[in-house]
């Protein structure tokens, strides 16, 4: 259930409970948080919540929000992902300012802090494999078993871990260890490895380093060093957290932040695991990071979602401790809401079917004034073009109507959008069977869509002129996944098991309205009685390419009123 507002209408959570309070008691004079991103991936939308709640917090307490990359393996890292990730915060509307970190800033202070450890006795080098102490460290239930090398002197624990420094060694024939307690019902406790050899050239640091410090390690140093006040990260790292306080008990930092841990966004039918969507980026299953069925701002973005709305939709989900699987209908509604303030109305032929008016005189062409967004009074009218030929949805005509069926069929009377009531005569097929044109005619007198005598119509059909229309691209996607939680899988299946194989469909010469000729990359429309579209990134002059948004159907607004997100 989101959270209620407090008295100054923000969202209110545990998190903004703790700050208040450490505020009210002087604990903190100024709120200092920071986003700390790994450039080893694209930014997702899990990374929107910590995105917006690091920033949000900074923004509401009058504080400030680094945006820190650790960057210390710089075998996964690229300046690619440094650079999406700016983009991705900057587009979601927040700002670092001058506040731009990086770990590798503090690389030479923390093998400092490295070397105090092993001069106050509180690490060790290690010559033991990775899997050697993978295998004894132990389990929940049974103590690790300790190192023969725990007990080195200071002096040859120095020596050792400087030539480490020096490149002498070969990866992963030593290590440093901070030396804490292997019996420690904390797994995390039992001699963490602190820094690693890594022969690889840094994106930023370039060949000077052949040690890396890990994460743990390093996280809670470089928070420290830029006076972070509360450390917001994931539940995952909730037995972390002792180790995260360890080292700053250890050390001479500045000063001691606060870890909080929330729950992280599982969203329904997508993976969130940076490592699986590489793997659906390397594989080709997807056309980049930037796919519109990807789960990435970045892919996102593309597809058309706004900032705004994935701000609403971080909003309305909350912050809680509790881990929970939110459905990606929830997301798509908050898009709804947005796009039906903004996106102007247009009209698209996905399926053409092509109508004739045979009492239309064939050279006469007409215009109809059609508004562009009747949400949006500023967004003006355009004219519409009208002939004797036009395009209808195939849809949109039954030969043989269920009961109930308000659209077109052999007799039956229907309203053109904007024009005329037209009525079907006949029905031409091909060969085959499969219905090619229809024959109508219209009644002069319903121009604009009423008649003198108030004749009532209950059908409304889009449609779009013959002459005038023009062929476009349409890219329509579903779930990129066939079921809601890709972590509750059967024994023996991958994640890839359980891919949409129509989690895409692309239709070809899909026939538009001519005032889509002239548009931008980005742009979004509501295709009248489709959805909402935007104008996706391989659109040249001679072919514009559109992406499916979100649907205009909602099924879910009632299920999402009783959940109070609504």
């Amino acid at each position: 259930m989101p959270d209620k507002k407090n008295e100054k209408n923000y969202p209110s959570n545990f998190i903004r409970t703790i700050i208040e309070n450490d505020l009210a008691s002087g604990k903190c004079k100024k709120v200092v948080t920071r986003f700390p991103p790994e450039p080893n991936g694209y930014l997702h939308i899990g990374h929107a919540k910590s995105i917006c709640l690091n920033f949000g917090l900074a923004r509401d307490y009058g504080g400030v929000c680094h945006l820190r990359f650790d960057d210390t393996n710089p075998t996964k890292e690229d300046v690619e992902y440094v650079e999406s990730i700016m983009e991705d915060v900057h587009w979601l509307g927040f700002d670092w300012q001058d506040k731009l970190f990086y770990a590798s800033d503090y690389f030479d202070q923390l093998y400092e802090y490295a070397e105090m450890l092993i001069k106050d006795g509180k690490a060790y080098v290690c010559d033991l494999s990775q899997e050697e102490i993978r295998a004894t460290r132990g389990t929940l239930t049974v103590p690790g078993t300790e190192s023969p090398y725990r007990n080195r002197s200071v002096e040859e624990n120095l020596d050792l871990f400087r030539r480490m420094k020096a490149g002498e060694f070969e990866e992963g024939s030593r290590c440093l260890r901070a030396k804490i307690d292997m019996a420690s019902p904390n797994v995390n406790m039992r001699d963490p490895v602190i820094y690693r050899i890594r022969k690889a050239e840094h994106h930023r640091t370039g060949n000077k380093w052949v040690i890396y410090p890990m994460y743990d390690y390093t996280h809670c140093i470089s928070d420290a060093i830029e006076g972070i006040t509360h450390s917001l990260c994931t539940l995952e790292f909730e037995d972390h957290r002792p180790l995260y306080d360890w080292f700053l008990d250890q050390l001479p930092v500045p000063c001691h932040p606060q870890q909080i841990e929330f729950a992280r966004l599982n969203l329904s039918y997508t993976v969130m695991s940076k490592r699986k969507l590489l793997e659906l980026v390397q594989s080709g299953t997807v056309r980049g990071w930037d796919d519109p069925r990807m789960p990435t701002l970045a892919g996102m973005r593309r597809r058309g979602f706004t900032p705004e709305a994935i701000r609403d939709f971080v909003d309305r989900i909350g912050v809680a401790k509790a881990d929970s699987l939110v459905d990606f209908e929830l997301l798509q509604f908050c898009v709804r809401e947005d796009l039906n303030k903004k996106a102007n109305r247009v009209m698209a032929v996905l399926h053409p079917l092509k109508v004739t008016i045979e009492n239309y005189p064939e050279d006469q062409v007409e215009e109809f004034e059609a508004i562009n967004n009747p949400e949006d009074e500023s967004a003006g009218i355009r004219m519409v073009p009208f002939c004797k030929y036009l395009y209808i949805e195939q849809d949109d005509f039954s030969e043989n109507p269920p009961k109930g069926w308000h659209r077109l069929s052999p007799g039956a009377e229907v309203r053109l959008k904007h024009a005329y009531y037209i009525t079907c005569k006949e029905v031409i097929k091909d060969e085959s069977g499969n219905v090619t044109e229809l024959i109508c005619t219209y009644d002069p007198s319903s121009r604009g869509g009423w008649t003198p005598d108030a004749r009532k119509v209950k059908g409304t059909i889009h449609w779009v002129s013959a002459r005038h229309s023009f062929d476009a691209e349409i890219r329509l996607y579903e779930n990129l996944f066939t079921i809601p939680n890709i972590n509750d899988i059967e024994e023996g299946k991958d994640y890839r098991d359980y891919l949409n194989p129509n989690s895409i469909k692309v239709l070809k010469n899909c026939k538009l309205e001519p005032s889509l000729k002239e548009v931008t990359i980005g742009e979004k429309f509501q295709f009248l009685r489709q959805g909402y579209f935007s104008v996706d990134y391989d659109s040249t002059a001679d072919n514009l390419v559109f992406n499916l948004i979100v649907t205009l159907k909602d099924s879910w607004t009632k299920q999402l009123k009783k959940m109070g997100y609504v």
